[in-house]
């Protein structure tokens, strides 16, 4: 959970969300914003309480009949004192321990009564400046409401913070501390120390320190609370499907009595010297890629968010983007210099601008990445841009601005919780796309190279003299003075301008004669539009209003992992590179050119017996997505250069494989459980390595070639146009086959091993880490029954681990249960418990999981533990179409697979039927402590 009065009520019975159609309530003092010139956009409601605290409404109806609820407190590690590391984010822990209300261990137990999973719904983070307590309503009823905004309340001057339960909750926050602590997490403290060295963050984890933390009393802890949990340090965000008039009374009647108090000023992160330079750090550990970093710092300047700003900024971000551009062109060689490549400049605030480069290579190749990244560096700061460079970055922030526009009318609760953050913040005045599009035009046609290259220079630090920090696996060879010299070398290499590249069209617009439709039919159920095509080719069609001038469309061809075999388990494997491989006419470089200021994705997958192709796009550029989507299918390019990157990040991946107790567990897992079935278990690198696209090819080349496609479009279209787009790409492709194969039991046949007990597994990490987890083989989900019991009593018995091992022994930050049944797998399922606990509690944490599996064994489950696990599903299943990804797990197979439509409907009505005695039952057949595998993992040499 780390990382940023009733004097209304006759109001409320005239006022409706209506009267809120423009900004109401906008003080731009009172948000530290009072330098900007731009005025936030209509619908907003903004309001401060005489005791300080502020809050921000915002009506909305995406999803339908749902809301957020935040509270922003600004305290975070950064308030805390030498003795207080840690504090802000036990006090978060606290805050659903107990309060004058809600007694120890209800809250989170009343919200899933509710119908809010804990850790989907039900949330909270700590960082630096801020700590975020988050409410997800999967009803915008005033009921509900209602209990949000209590809850919020205790929790802002309220908790109870006992002895009791500060000391049940220690091995809480020590579990999360300890689970953290990865390589990961000790690689990031360090470039903190080195990047900041006299600042206050490295000192300020929020996570805190071993000794604070077991140090830590109900009395510090409640002082901490205290101090920084006060009014005017708060600020309340509700957005959802509310009448905001309702909502600010609410506000008001819960928290006008709040009292108010001073709480010192937060410290600065810093200080930064501008001046600090030429310093040097090597971090090694075997489980880090190797990269270089060059830095530099400039002072921080608290510009105001005004139009002018923003328009520098727009010229950075043009900046910004073709230099990432030039930089991935390079990453897309068949011999990369480096894996990757970027140039940024992060501002934090009150401490400073910072210019970085980073360039990650493969092992040993660092002087070689460093060479090219710099050269990419200088190239832009003695050369600038070109007018092509120029135009395709304008093209791609001008689609992006016209989309959002068009799709203000049903941007989604998040999407304008995001903007209300920021301005809780005083980052930015939440004004509308329109606005910021206006703003864009008005200055497009000053965007010029020259224009381009100057506010690069001006708002970033050169960096000149940088800092340079080196991590890998080892120290680069001569160690300091060998980056200093590279460095050195290569400031002082001469380089030239860039290339002028060439734009050509696109070159697959006709795929031949537009194809036939020879049926034509609604669904019975959901009024999904179902069509075929002469050459086989299904169409299914859902036109919503849920996101305006948006369209997802998504394309599956027959196949998938049932084309891996034994013999040929990772034939496959290289199916998600297919982009980077390009097309025949095109390379991906090419393509990224051709599709500026176009509204095309190009997300590929592998799924388990089907190939995935999808992309959001807008009514005006469907065509050319079904275009681009037909084209990967018909004429994939298989250009080497698209594994050169993916080549060269192999070793080091397969380095971080048993460097933590999960990914230990995880590749030991798959291998032990199928019997080592190459087809389910990780291979040999130099299997990997040996891969090429002529193996793909030769893997795919028949099912792109005469598979069964079926495609999906659901959104804002026109069903003529959509059709007629369709029938003159996908639909005018050869004939193929009608539907997808239903492949042999040999193929479908994945097993579950038939040696239980203990295995040992080793993983690299830190010494005090350990997993223990218990995996049963269940069914695949052809039985609708049985797999709403597996799948409700996978809930319960998270719900009975965490309140057994988190809440009573205190042994554990978080549990995982995991329950899957198979489509695709004849038989194929498996049911999973465990947690990532201290060595020491090895015993303590399998017995506990025991217990808990004995029990359910033994004896019904407590109805309300079922409510608790049950409600959040149903909530979901009334939200599930409210949104067009909702829509698209439905329409994307409603030819191959209509009775998953069926399944659906039925689901609230069967889930809602199970009880006590079939949860019991269910974990009679499935769960015998003895019939399970059971995993134990440990660190190397214990």
């Amino acid at each position: 959970m780390i990382i940023r009065k009733f004097l209304f009520a006759a109001l409320l019975l005239t006022t409706s969300s209506v009267a809120h159609a423009e900004a109401v309530g906008w003080d731009p003092a009172a948000w530290e914003l009072e330098e900007s010139d731009i005025q936030p956009a209509d619908g907003w409601v903004f309001g401060k309480l005489e005791n300080g605290m502020r809050y921000i409404i915002r009506h909305n109806e995406r999803p339908e009949g749902t809301a957020l609820v935040r509270m922003l407190v600004h305290a975070g590690a950064l308030d805390e004192n030498d003795e207080e590391r840690g504090f802000a984010h036990y006090v978060e822990h606290m805050a659903f321990n107990g309060s004058t209300n809600v007694p120890e261990g209800e809250m989170v137990k009343l919200l899933e009564r509710l119908g809010l999973a804990f850790g989907a719904d039900t949330n909270a983070s700590t960082g630096f400046e801020y700590t975020e307590y988050k409410l997800d309503l999967p009803r915008a009823d005033e009921d509900l409401l209602g209990t949000a905004l209590m809850l919020m309340r205790e929790t802002a001057s309220e908790l109870t913070i006992t002895p009791e339960a500060v000391e049940r909750e220690r091995g809480v926050v020590l579990s999360e501390r300890r689970v953290r602590n990865t390589y990961a997490l000790q690689n990031f403290v360090d470039g903190l120390e080195f990047t900041y060295p006299e600042g206050r963050m490295p000192a300020r984890l929020p996570i805190g320190t071993v000794e604070t933390l077991e140090a830590a009393t109900a009395t510090g802890l409640r002082r901490f609370w205290e101090r920084e949990y006060i009014p005017s340090s708060t600020t309340l965000v509700v957005v959802g499907d509310y009448d905001p008039a309702k909502v600010e009374a609410a506000i008001r009647a819960r928290f006008a009595d709040w009292k108010p108090a001073v709480s010192p000023d937060q410290p600065s992160p810093g200080p930064v010297d501008p001046a600090y330079a030429d310093a040097y750090d090597i971090y090694t550990h075997p489980a880090l890629d190797e990269s270089v970093t060059l830095m530099r710092h400039a002072a921080f300047v608290d510009a105001p968010d005004t139009v002018a700003a923003r328009q520098q900024e727009t010229l950075r971000q043009v900046a910004s983007g073709i230099i990432g551009r030039r930089m991935s062109r390079e990453a897309q060689k068949e011999d990369p210099p480096f894996r990757g490549a970027f140039l940024q400049l992060s501002e934090q605030d009150n401490l400073s601008r910072t210019t970085r480069l980073t360039v990650v290579t493969e092992d040993g190749g660092w002087q070689r990445g460093l060479d090219a990244a710099v050269d990419q560096y200088r190239r832009a700061m003695e050369y600038g841009f070109t007018a092509a460079e120029v135009a395709e970055q304008v093209a791609n922030i001008r689609n992006s601005l016209e989309n959002s526009a068009a799709q203000e009318p049903t941007r989604s609760n998040g999407g304008w919780l995001g903007a209300a953050l920021a301005t809780a913040q005083g980052n930015s005045v939440p004004d509308s796309a329109a606005n910021r599009l206006a703003q864009f035009e008005a200055m497009a046609d000053t965007i010029s190279p020259e224009a381009v290259l100057g506010a690069m220079k001006d708002g970033w630090p050169e960096l000149a003299a940088p800092l340079v920090r080196f991590t890998g696996k080892a120290a680069p060879e001569g160690g300091e003075g060998a980056l200093r010299a590279a460095v050195a070398a290569a400031y002082a290499r001469k380089v030239d301008a860039p290339p002028q590249e060439a734009v050509t069209e696109f070159g697959y617009t006709d795929f031949g004669a537009p194809g036939k439709i020879v049926s034509d039919t609604m669904s019975e159920r959901l009024d999904i539009r179902t069509l075929r095509f002469a050459n086989g080719v299904m169409l299914n069609l859902k036109p919503t209003t849920l996101e305006k001038d948006r369209v997802a469309v998504q394309l599956g061809i027959d196949g998938g992992r049932l084309v891996d075999s034994k013999d040929k388990p990772l034939g496959t494997e290289l199916f998600g590179r297919l982009v980077a491989g390009g097309l025949g006419k095109h390379s991906l470089d090419q393509l990224q050119t051709l599709l500026a200021g176009r509204s095309v994705g190009g997300n590929i997958s592998v799924e388990d017996d089907r190939f995935a192709m999808s992309g959001n796009t807008t009514p005006k550029d469907l065509e050319f997505q079904l275009q681009v989507l037909a084209a990967f299918v018909s004429d994939p390019g298989y250009r080497a250069e698209g594994l050169g990157a993916w080549r060269q990040s192999l070793p080091a991946f397969f380095a971080r494989l048993d460097k933590t107790p999960s990914s230990a567990f995880g590749e030991a897992m798959r291998k032990i459980v199928t019997d080592g079935d190459p087809r389910f278990s990780r291979q040999p690198l130099e299997s990997y390595l040996a891969l090429d696209y002529g193996s793909l090819r030769d893997a795919i080349s028949d099912r792109l070639t005469r598979g069964a496609i079926e495609i999906a479009v659901v959104g804002d279209f026109d069903q003529q146009k959509a059709i007629d787009a369709v029938a003159r790409t996908l639909g005018a492709l050869p004939p193929r086959e009608a539907n997808f194969r239903s492949y042999d039991q040999g193929e479908r046949q994945r097993s579950f091993t038939k040696e239980r007990g203990l295995k040992i597994v080793r993983h690299g990490g830190e010494k005090d880490q350990a997993l223990v987890n218990l995996m049963w083989p269940t069914a695949d989900d052809s039985d609708w029954e049985r797999s709403t019991r597996l799948t409700l009593l996978g809930r319960i018995v998270r719900l009975m681990v965490t309140d057994t091992l988190r809440e009573e022994l205190g042994k554990t930050y978080g549990s995982e249960v995991d329950t899957t049944q198979s489509e695709v797998w004849t038989g194929f399922g498996t049911f999973m418990v465990g947690a990532q606990v201290d060595v020491k509690d090895i015993a303590a944490t399998h017995g506990a999981l025991v217990s808990v599996i004995e029990k359910l064994r033994a004896e019904p489950v407590d109805p309300d533990l079922l409510k608790r696990a049950l409600q959040p599903v149903l909530e979901s299943f009334d939200n599930r179409l409210k949104s067009n990804g909702g829509w698209m797990g439905y329409v994307d197979r409603a030819q191959s697979k209509p009775e998953d439509i069926e399944r659906f409907i039925t689901a609230k009505e069967r889930y809602s039927a199970v009880t006590p005695e079939q949860i019991m039952e269910t974990a009679r057949t499935y769960l015998d402590p003895a019939g399970a595998v059971e995993f134990h993992v440990i660190p190397e040499g214990q």
